[in-house]
């Protein structure tokens, strides 16, 4: 209250010196009228009990809570505190963005004694380090247009979440790079096309930009935008890392004419985003989809991304896969710490198998069912640097996706402000003055480089461990520290498959002693008895 007393006060002071004495104190008293005006405010108000208790004063803590982020990020954060990235993580991809010098003096900031701790083993007898794209083949044998795909590539981020020039970047970027841009469910947007890069059509459970006016899936319209030179690839979204199992929606309010015509539904209409898909239940009509997609796209690679929940559910899709005899040409493990524009927090923190135990499930798994092969594996989840990608690959992973790692190649300053509209350097927003301060050409540039020098340090990574190519990693390369005085090998952490071992009725881990029997190809529940 004395801060208020102390304004009304004020007020009246410079009031009388002004009217009586003759100076000039209008600013003054102007100010500390206004301020007095706000604590009778604040005092009548009966919503906010700390503004009611000290009023003007109370504003404070609303204006140290709203520059909360900024202050820890900037003046008190560790090089190493790693929520959800640490500044050395995002200084990494800031310099390779930029083709800065990454090197670092003086040795580890990290304490290699800690529990969890993880490094790639070196080899006495390390190979030539050759620059090289490391490029993988996606397509099966009912694949006839099969795509070579970099080792690294953007994943899913839709327009409407990010800005059009974020887009542009992004795709000008992978034009460069000759790698693959990921469009996230929001479809396809003209700024996905603007500048040729290679494109993964993601197809969410809205069917945005192949859908009828009641949100079902539309055969014509998807033939149409799969038949597109830049569409490489389709991917069916059946759950997303950062919320699995939930689905969204977008305020009227925020579906622009432009967004609107990209995902094929109404301007200024609430755009739902379903939390299943409805044209397939059950593992088996997840297998028919597939096909009918591969026919559709006269024979692209189509696969589907998850992350793994129920494990008897991904254990019911195998056994579809062995039913049916239709294999994906790819499955994308999103683990639970994969970023997103907005997730409820319990969904954010408590869903989900994280990417590390959710990718050894599916790797393990395939290679069990003898299907290994046949399927390629894509990682994502919170993987920025060279030593991400290795121990992915290590894992069973054949390529790897990026978002956040090439959010700060456009300059994300992480604000975690992607939901509220007002990003400061204008990736994940529609404000289309924002959005002015981010210049495709410029970034695409440093998207190009990132993606350039993260892959020349995975090179120098892997020739250090006597490797050539990521495919030859085993988790044998990878140790980690399980406590203080114990290290053991990611091999001897994580179960490893035999070749068809399930086939032959082997049960290597728990999961599969548990549920294999008991799941079903023919429904994603798990049957009671």
């Amino acid at each position: 209250m004395s801060t208020f007393y102390f304004c009304a006060l004020a007020t009246l002071f410079f009031t009388w010196q002004t009217i009586h004495l003759g100076r000039d104190y209008r600013i003054p008293a102007g100010v500390f009228l206004a301020l007095t005006l706000l604590g009778l405010l604040d005092r009548l108000q009966t919503k906010q009990s700390i503004r009611r208790n000290y009023p003007v004063l109370g504003h404070m803590r609303f204006l140290l809570e709203f520059i909360r982020p900024e202050i820890r990020q900037y003046f008190f954060e560790s090089n190493t505190d790693a929520e959800p990235f640490s500044r050395n993580q995002r200084s990494l991809v800031y310099q390779r963005a930029k083709s800065v010098t990454d090197k670092q003096a003086f040795g580890t900031q990290l304490d290699l004694y800690t529990t969890g701790r993880e490094w790639i083993n070196h080899s006495a007898a390390p190979v030539n380090h050759h620059e090289s794209e490391f490029r993988v083949k996606f397509g099966g044998p009912d694949c006839s247009q099969p795509y070579e795909a970099s080792l690294f590539n953007i994943s899913a981020m839709s327009f409407g979440a990010l800005s059009a020039n974020a887009i542009r970047a992004l795709n000008k970027g992978a034009h460069m790079g000759h790698f693959a841009h990921d469009t996230g469910e929001g479809s396809i947007s003209p700024y996905h096309l603007e500048y040729g890069g290679d494109l993964i059509w993601e197809l969410g459970s809205g069917y945005f930009g192949c859908r009828t006016q009641d949100g079902r899936f539309d055969p014509e319209q998807f033939a149409r935008q799969a038949s597109l030179k830049q569409v490489k690839m389709i991917e069916i979204k059946l759950s997303q890392g950062a919320k699995p199992g939930h689905g969204g929606v977008l305020p009227g309010s925020k579906v622009t004419r432009e967004i609107a015509l990209t995902r094929g539904v109404p301007e200024g209409v609430d755009c739902v985003s379903p939390a299943a898909h409805s044209e397939f239940s059950t593992p088996l009509e997840l297998m028919a989809f597939i096909k009918r997609l591969r026919n559709l796209s006269a024979g692209k690679p189509i696969g589907f991304k998850l992350c793994i929940g129920h494990p008897w559910e991904w254990f019911a899709i195998c056994k579809a896969m062995l039913e049916t005899g239709i294999r994906p040409d790819f499955i994308a493990v999103d683990g639970a710490e994969g970023g997103t524009g907005a997730a409820p927090v319990e969904f954010a923190d408590n869903m989900g198998y994280p990417l590390r135990e959710g990718l050894a499930m599916v790797h393990h798994t395939l290679v069990g069912l003898g299907l290994r092969d046949e399927i390629r594996i894509i990682a994502s989840g919170k993987i920025v640097s060279a030593f991400d990608i290795a121990r992915a690959c290590a894992m069973g992973a054949d390529t790897c996706n990026s978002a956040r790692g090439f959010m700060f190649a456009l300059g994300c300053v992480m604000a975690q402000a992607c939901h509220t509209g007002n990003c400061p350097t204008g990736v994940t927003t529609q404000d289309t003055d924002r959005q002015k301060a981010l210049v495709p050409e410029n970034k695409a540039e440093r998207v190009f480089n990132f993606h350039k020098n993260t892959l020349k340090a995975l090179g120098e990574l892997l020739a250090a461990a006597g490797v050539s190519h990521p495919e030859e990693l085993t988790p044998h390369h990878i140790s980690r520290r399980v406590s203080e005085h114990e290290v053991r090998l990611l091999s001897e952490i994580y179960p490893q498959a035999e070749h068809r071992e399930i086939l032959e009725g082997k049960r290597s881990t728990k999961m599969l002693e548990r549920y294999w029997d008991k799941a079903s190809a023919s429904t994603f529940a798990l049957p009671r008895g």
